[in-house]
């Protein structure tokens, strides 16, 4: 009757950016990335290895934003590019286009721009 969710792809979490922290400049990451804080730049994982971000309710992004899964509960102002996965929790904000492989999204999130399926053929848009 219930299903047990599986775990989300990507990385596991090995880096943590705190609440109290800002960060001004662009950041690139591998493995697994949780924010807390605020950044006001890009944020981009290597894409020669699996990587897996999360913005946090408490999070603000102001920039654009590339891992292999994303998962936003808070607020990314600027474009998602995320090849395998997003998933958007109920109080997620993105103001900015939505580039994905496959899309999870609860009720509640606002998306302010276009969502872009990757690697669709006929769509133009296939990388």
């Amino acid at each position: 009757m219930f299903k047990k969710k599986e775990p989300a792809p990507g990385a596991p979490i090995d880096t943590l950016v705190s609440a109290s922290t800002r960060i001004q400049g662009d950041i690139a990451f591998s493995g697994g990335l949780h924010l807390d804080g605020q950044v006001t730049g890009s944020v981009k994982a290597d894409p020669a290895t699996a990587s897996r971000l999360v913005v946090s309710r408490s999070a603000v992004v102001e920039g654009s934003v590339v891992a292999g899964v994303v998962e936003v509960e808070g607020v990314v102002r600027g474009d998602i590019e995320a090849p395998v996965r997003v998933v958007l929790g109920p109080a997620a904000r993105v103001e900015g286009n939505l580039h994905y492989g496959t899309i999870e999204m609860a009720a509640g999130a606002r998306i302010n721009g276009k969502l872009v399926l990757l690697g669709n053929p006929g769509s133009g848009t296939a990388k």
